[in-house]
């Protein structure tokens, strides 16, 4: 009798583990139909390989992911609990909460391009009426509990027919062929290149597609080049402009763009950079001005595009050129770029130089050495000039401390603010590499044409550190607040106190020069410098990690959601919860180019 009931026990568990596995198929297949909504975000597949890859994937992840909810949360009831009537009420609840949990999820990637996480939540729950339309967020998990409740009962009523049907194991071998088989064909497409794949990398949560790139990199492998059909789809994702240019320029004044690596707006002073600021007193300076990012990739990402860092790693960018120099190119502007060859190879757009002609300068001698020939070239070439022209000249040396050999350069000075011993060297040294910097700009400024429109300002800011990843972690005013002053062809001197930061030059230079019409943000995340910014932001970085300077406060993020608060001067940090509204339009703007 005891063996007996033993027996019987087994059985209704055997019993509750088969209904338990096809309940789970049947949630990975609702799971698949809420799933679909991503794709109308990241946009559909163009090829029949494209699509055939998205199938195997989609089935092998939401399978995968189904399965997971029901070894977690029903398996060890059913060891527990062995009751079919109680086992049914809960899995169907766990399966609503499952499915009303990725639902919202897709209502967030769509609105801000992220998945649920500490950070993401806390965004959607302070933007939630937005997200959340009508009283569909009532109806819709009652819809999914009904369906959950009907589906949990007709399985059970019929679950020894389906056994005896004997499909198990083949709907097991198919499910799991899918979820191997799109990992390996993902290794194939991020070894090769292959776009039309990999973009989905992101679009499913908990998604980790397997890689294969360092592997073959290590073993001498490289990816295949992209042809010009995947090229073109993947422009067809991009909406920049968002509307035609309307562009008419009356008059064509020659623009030289001056940036230089790594200038820290309150280390320019009348000792270090003596023309430089006296430059600033007689010409337009904007006295609050921020870099794009505390990198020479994303400050000049933001400087020649206008738009946020986030978009700077979008490989879409690669063959897509900065509107700025498109409109000079077809203004009849003869455009040169005047750059040591390591900024060259650092950009993080491959196209953003495409319009220019280019004059490389070697480091063999170091930075500075390479600067005394971006500069000299420059004169050089604009002297040779017969049309309007736009030059961009980018100088290095602050970034590595550098002076060319022989130079005499200023006195040391005590630092303002309290250093440790070898960030004294390095303060000193950096203002060594500035009075550097100012005599190159005197040389090039006092030999141009009148009608000659300047723009100096710094590419980021500078940390007194030699460690790297240090630098690239720090978002600190030090790293990204920057000198900006304008020159016009019937100079006026201004000092312009309000906020203002790189996104606005290109903005500036559109409409002031090249006399575009459109809306600014037809083109890009900024305004014109000469417009006080209607934002109470400003986004800072890349999509790695990224600060958001608000009036009163910094908010650092990673690109795991994880964040820090600090006060507007970056001296402490502060205990509070982030600021939604603000970070709701950040989202936004790094999503709003992309066509969904």
């Amino acid at each position: 009798m005891v063996e007996r009931k033993k027996q019987m026990s087994r059985d209704r568990v055997s019993r509750l583990v088969n209904w338990g596995h096809w309940f789970a198929f049947f949630n990975g297949f609702l799971a698949m139909l809420v799933g679909s909504r991503y794709l109308s975000t990241v946009g559909y597949p163009e090829t029949w390989f494209g699509w055939g890859y998205l199938a195997v994937s989609t089935i092998g992840q939401f399978s995968f992911l189904a399965f997971i909810v029901y070894l977690v949360c029903l398996f060890p009831l059913t060891l527990i609990l062995p009751y079919s009537k109680i086992l049914r009420g809960v899995a169907a609840f766990i399966a609503t909460i499952s499915l009303c949990i990725l639902l919202y999820d897709t209502i967030v990637y769509a609105d801000y391009g992220l998945h649920l996480s500490p950070f993401a939540f806390d965004l959607a729950w302070a933007d939630l009426s937005a997200l959340l339309h009508g009283t569909s967020y009532i109806v819709t998990p009652i819809a999914i509990a009904l369906i959950e409740l009907t589906a949990a009962n007709f399985l059970w009523k019929r679950i020894d027919k389906i056994q005896r049907l004997q499909l198990g194991n083949k709907v097991l071998a198919v499910v799991g062929i899918c979820f191997v088989s799109s990992h390996l064909v993902h290794i194939w497409a991020d070894a090769a290149d292959i776009t039309e794949i990999t973009r989905f990398d992101e679009t499913y949560p908990l998604s980790y597609p397997a890689t294969a790139r360092s592997f073959m990199e290590s073993h001498g492998i490289d990816g295949a080049p992209q042809t010009e059909e995947e090229v073109n789809r993947l422009n067809s994702t991009l909406n920049y402009p968002t509307e035609p240019l309307q562009c008419q320029a009356d008059s064509k004044p020659n623009v030289l763009l001056l940036t230089i690596d790594s200038l820290r707006a309150d280390m320019v002073d009348a000792k270090t950079m003596p023309f430089l600021t006296q430059f600033m007193q007689q010409n337009q300076n904007f006295t609050e001005h921020f870099s794009g990012g505390n990198q020479f990739k994303s400050g000049m990402f933001a400087l020649m595009y206008g738009l946020q860092g986030s978009y700077g790693d979008a490989r879409v960018f690669n063959t897509t050129r900065p509107v700025l120099t498109e409109t000079f190119k077809q203004a009849g502007y003869q455009l040169g770029l005047f750059i040591g060859e390591s900024n060259m190879n650092q950009r993080s757009a491959q196209a953003m130089f495409s319009d220019f002609n280019a004059k490389i300068a070697v480091e063999t001698n170091g930075s500075a050495d390479a600067d005394l020939h971006s500069a000299a070239s420059f004169t050089e070439w604009q002297g040779q000039q017969t049309v309007p022209w736009f030059a961009l000249v980018n100088l290095k040396a602050p970034e590595n401390f550098d002076t060319p050999v022989g130079f005499l350069g200023i006195e040391t000075v005590k630092p303002t603010n309290p250093l440790k011993p070898a960030q004294k060297v390095l303060f000193n040294q950096y203002r060594q590499s500035l009075n550097f910097i100012d005599k190159q700009l005197e040389s090039i400024v006092t030999q141009l044409p009148k009608d000659t429109l300047v723009v100096i300002t710094g590419v980021n800011g500078k940390v007194f550190t030699s460690n790297t990843d240090e630098a690239m972690r720090n978002l600190s005013p030090e790293s990204v607040k920057v000198p900006m002053v304008i020159h016009w062809p019937n100079p006026v001197a201004a000092k312009v106190n309000y906020r203002t930061s790189h996104y606005g030059l290109v903005p500036t230079l559109m409409t002031h020069v090249l006399g575009c019409t459109n809306n600014t943000s037809d083109y890009s995340a900024g305004r014109s410098l000469l417009q006080p910014n209607q934002e109470t932001w400003i986004y800072i970085g890349d999509s790695r990690i990224f600060a958001i300077y608000q009036q009163h406060e910094v908010t650092v993020i990673d690109r795991h959601g994880k964040y820090r608060i600090y006060d507007e001067q970056f001296e402490r940090r502060l205990r509070k919860k982030m600021s939604a509204p603000e970070l709701i339009e950040v989202m936004r703007e790094g999503r709003r180019l992309y066509n969904h």
